[in-house]
């Protein structure tokens, strides 16, 4: 004889299993996180061909310094970018800039 009634079973419900590709617990959460990892890869795609972009412009500008009799590489004009990734991306926003400079001119 059960004294369990309908509605009052107090056994602990088990979660559901998180999907493989996503780590989601609901079909919901993973529906969300499919979609913005979608909007991360366009994104990722933007900033590589921005990257990209980048670093064509500044091999112009290196050769036109080099071609005028200058160097390479200007100090006072990176010290202002590391400034400006820093300031708006904090810490982590110095060691970004530094990246960009460095695919943008090579090691010195």
């Amino acid at each position: 004889m059960s004294t369990s009634t309908a509605g009052t079973d107090t056994r602990p419900a088990t979660a559901p299993a998180p999907t493989p590709d996503t780590g989601a617990h609901t079909p919901e959460a993973a529906g969300i996180i499919a979609d913005a990892r979608r909007r991360i890869d366009d994104l990722d795609g933007r900033i590589i061909g921005l990257v990209q972009e980048r670093m064509a412009v500044s091999a112009v500008i290196q050769r036109e310094r080099i071609t005028s009799g200058g160097r390479r590489v200007n100090l006072s004009r990176e010290m202002e970018i590391l400034a400006h990734y820093r300031d708006q991306l904090g810490k982590p926003g110095t060691a970004l800039a530094m990246t960009l400079l460095e695919l943008s001119r090579g090691q010195i």
